[in-house]
Formats: C-alpha cells, sequence, structure tokens
C-alpha cells in the first residue's frame, strides 16, 4: 500500500562500483528512484533497502564487488544488485552473486533500469503520489478510465511484430513493446481495490506478450515473475481470486502456448473466454494476409482447447471479400465455422484502408460482393451462435450487473463470463422473484436462463 502523505519517504543505499558505463546505468536508476519520491540514504544501516551496482570485468573488480554485497547484507539485511556481475554464471552454470549470497533480494544485469525497480517496487512499496493517489474520481496508479466503475481495461503491451496485409496498425503504433509485468500488476490490483468486478486484457498481440523482453523476469508482491503471458494469467488470476472479480483475455493470437493458459481457465483461474482474430481459414488468403497460422492447425487448436476446457467460449473476428479470394476459399471460411463452432463472430468487408499492403494484390473483388459475403458469412455465425445460446436455457449461471434502477425491483441487465462488454450480447434479468432479492450495478447475482433471444439471454435472479 502507499504510505500516506505524513509517512516519510522510504530510503534506498546506493553503491556504483566499476566503469563510467556503470555510473551512468547508477544515474538511471537514481533519476527514477529520486522521480517516484525515494529518498537516498548515507549509509547502509540508515537504508530501508540497498542497491549495489557491480562490476564483473577483472578479478579484482569481481571480488570488491563480492565484498560489497556482503557487507551490504551484513549491514542491512535487503539488498538488491545490478551490473555486470549480476550477469555472470559461475562453473557449474548457476547465477555466481546468488550463488555466493543466496541471501539476495533480486539480481539483474547491467543497464537494467527496470528490472531494478521492479525489484525496488517489490519489497519497498512507492512512496505517496499526490499526483495519481488524490486524483478525484480515479484509481491510484491506474488513473481515471472511461469505463462504468466496475469495469476496466487494461493494456499490456503497444504495438505489433505482425505485419498483416490489411493492417495499419504497427506503422502507427510501431513493434511490439511490453510493459514490465511488475507496472501491470500493480495497476491491475488498483483497480481491483477501487471496486472493479471484471478486468478486461487487452494489446494488439496479448499472446506475444514479453517477445521483445526475452521473458525477462520482473517482481510483483516479493515474488520474481517472467514478462510471459501464462505467469502473467497466473498472478492475475491469483489477485482476482482475493477480489472475488473476473480476468477476461481479449486479442490472443491462435499459438500453442495459450494451451497452458486455457488449463488455467479449466481450472478457474481466469474466465474461459478467448477472444481469438483468426481472420480467415483458407491456407492461401491467410497466406496473402501473412498471418502467422494456417486454418487446420487453428482447428486443431480449438478442439485441444475444448478438450482442456468444454466451458471455453470463443470469439473471434474475420475478413470477407479479401482481395483475390475465391468462391472456393470463402465456402472454406463457412465450413470452418461450422465446424469450429465459433461462439461469438463478427465479420467485416474488407476494407481497401489507405496505407494496407493487401491494396496491391491482385484480384480485388467488387464491394457489392465483398459486403454480398459478409452478409452470407453472418447469417451462418449467427445461426450457430443462437444454437449455443440455446444450450445454456435451463443453467444457473453468475452474471455481472450492468444496470439494475430501482435495485433491479423491475429487473435489470447484465452479462455472463461468455459475453465482454458492447461487443457479445447481454443477460435481462427478470423482476427478482422474492421480494428481499435485489440487483446491484458492479455486483454479481446467480440467475437460472430461461430462454435465449437472439444474442441475448433471459435469465431469472435466484
Amino acid at each position: 500500500m502507499p504510505n500516506t502523505s505524513a509517512s516519510p519517504a522510504p530510503k534506498i543505499g546506493f553503491v556504483s562500483l566499476g566503469c563510467p558505463k556503470a555510473l551512468t546505468d547508477s544515474e538511471l536508476i537514481l533519476t527514477q528512484l529520486s522521480a517516484e519520491g525515494y529518498r537516498t540514504a548515507k549509509t547502509f544501516e540508515g537504508a530501508d533497502l540497498v542497491i549495489v551496482n557491480t562490476c564483473g570485468f577483472i578479478d579484482d573488480a569481481v571480488k570488491e564487488s563480492l565484498d560489497t554485497i556482503g557487507e551490504a547484507l551484513a549491514a542491512n539485511g535487503k539488498v538488491i544488485v545490478t551490473g555486470c556481475l549480476g550477469a555472470r554464471q559461475a562453473d557449474d552454470g548457476e547465477n555466481l552473486v546468488q550463488q555466493m549470497h543466496p541471501s539476495v533480494l533480486a539480481v539483474t544485469g547491467p543497464h537494467a533500469t527496470q528490472e531494478v525497480m521492479d525489484a525496488v517496487h517489490a519489497h519497498l512499496p512507492k512512496p505517496h503520489d499526490p499526483f495519481l493517489d488524490l486524483v478525484p474520481g480515479g484509481f491510484g496508479e491506474a488513473g481515471l478510465k472511461l469505463t462504468p466503475k466496475h469495469y476496466a481495461y487494461l493494456k499490456i503491451s503497444e504495438g505489433c511484430n505482425h505485419r498483416c496485409t490489411f493492417c495499419i496498425i504497427p506503422s502507427m503504433r510501431g513493434d511490439l513493446v511490453s510493459r514490465p509485468v511488475g507496472d501491470v500488476l500493480r495497476e491491475a490490483q488498483a483497480l481491483f481495490e477501487g471496486g472493479v468486478r471484471e478486468l478486461l486484457i487487452i494489446s494488439q498481440d496479448t499472446s506475444a506478450y514479453g517477445v521483445d523482453l526475452k521473458y525477462r523476469t520482473g517482481f510483483w508482491d516479493g515474488k520474481p515473475v517472467k514478462t510471459r503471458l501464462l505467469e502473467l494469467v497466473q498472478a492475475l488470476g491469483d489477485l482476482a481470486a482475493q477480489y472475488k472479480a473476473w480476468v477476461r483475455l481479449h486479442y490472443v493470437y491462435p499459438y500453442p502456448s495459450v494451451d497452458a493458459v486455457v488449463e488455467l481457465m479449466a481450472q478457474g483461474k481466469v474466465l474461459p473466454y478467448l477472444d481469438v482474430p483468426f481472420q480467415h481459414s483458407h491456407p492461401d488468403v491467410l497466406k496473402r494476409m501473412k498471418r502467422p497460422a494456417d486454418g487446420e492447425k487453428n482447428l486443431e487448436r480449438i478442439q485441444r482447447w475444448r478438450e482442456l476446457c468444454p466451458e471455453l467460449v470463443l470469439r473471434s473476428t474475420f475478413i470477407a471479400g479479401f482481395p483475390g479470394e475465391t468462391e472456393e476459399e470463402f465456402q472454406h471460411l463457412l465450413d470452418f465455422m461450422e465446424q469450429a463452432q465459433i461462439d461469438r463472430a463478427g465479420c467485416f468487408a474488407y476494407s481497401d484502408v489507405q496505407g494496407a499492403a493487401a491494396n496491391d494484390l491482385p484480384g480485388m473483388l467488387p464491394q457489392a460482393l465483398r459486403e454480398e459475403r459478409r452478409a452470407r458469412f453472418m447469417a451462418v455465425a449467427e445461426r450457430i451462435s443462437s444454437q449455443r445460446l440455446q444450450r445454456r436455457v435451463g443453467h444457473v449461471m453468475q452474471v455481472l450487473v450492468d444496470h439494475a434502477p430501482a435495485l433491479g425491483r423491475k429487473g435489470g441487465r447484465g452479462r455472463s463470463y461468455a459475453d465482454a462488454p458492447e461487443i457479445d450480447g447481454i443477460v435481462h434479468l427478470l423482476p427478482p422473484q422474492k421480494v428481499s432479492k435485489t440487483l446491484k450495478v458492479g455486483e454479481f447475482t446467480k440467475a437460472k436462463i430461461v430462454q435465449a433471444q437472439g444474442h441475448d439471454l433471459i435469465a431469472q435472479p435466484i
């Protein structure tokens, strides 16, 4: 928890050893510490925590660094190690610093400002920040939100490493840049503490989270956490459980690594809901799109996911009328829908957005044909969705209430785990049969599904 404004800011001791390059690394770390409100201590004993920036170039420098770490541990006990020695291995392949001083809190290599800050935050939380903590209506570190108070979007990365020919996002937002895992989890906690009951995880490519950082280890709640989707989802699931909240994943590319995330869904860690942008099914169309997958593997993957987690709900988006798309290729997409049984699907007629590489492909289809194929696709998708919704009738589901005038005495509306806000269906809640039963926005209620109607469900609160 952040300190109150009356509390003294935590003090950090700092030792910088080695060459000028290490010194500039130290300056960056100290600048960041100062910007966040930490103070520096002149002695090990007077510090709440000590950082030692080491040198590992020659034997004498290694000895000096190890001795300094030992002195800091003896005088203070809480030590974070960074710098060149932090990257060195012992003869047996283990980390040299951790082998010699196993009680250090964390070890990073050189030019690792963010990793050092993650470790500091894990063991010595940020001081009170009046610019964030006192923002009216805000969520502390998470800032202001434009969504209703009970759900919020949490962006875990920016940009994308793919170069899909129909998309111009990388030209505007650049390559993938993942947020430090500690920062993501701190924002998630701030949102949960502020009353958020559904956290929607977003990015351009959620499955690729951490690729750009080589899955480096960050820190959260005093523990090391890899900057990778699986570990992030595990930590988010544990955090959400403390607040009895939901976590929903969006924009998840169908990589093999997603299997492990689906296993977490089966365990109840996060909602069994995947928003996967398949875009098409035919291998030739996917090749022209430069998508990182093919249709046959996607069918196998969907089957595998449903074996792992039978409750899984799949949402996806598709493009009809892509340049060069033949009637046979489009029929392949319709067949894919029948086999994949996508619960929720949206479809766009191909749009020749300025700057998209696909505009230069041969076989641009007339706009009317693109729209006609989109309509045919949606007819199939809506039939499949309706059939799958009918299976819900008679079941009891947990519903997050989005709207409940007069405490829901005349009913209200909400969403089940199968419904993301704004893009999926809703659950229409009938007036409660018990006089004592009320509905409140932002709270969960159990409801028995009595009817499926189009994209929506009708349910009786119980």
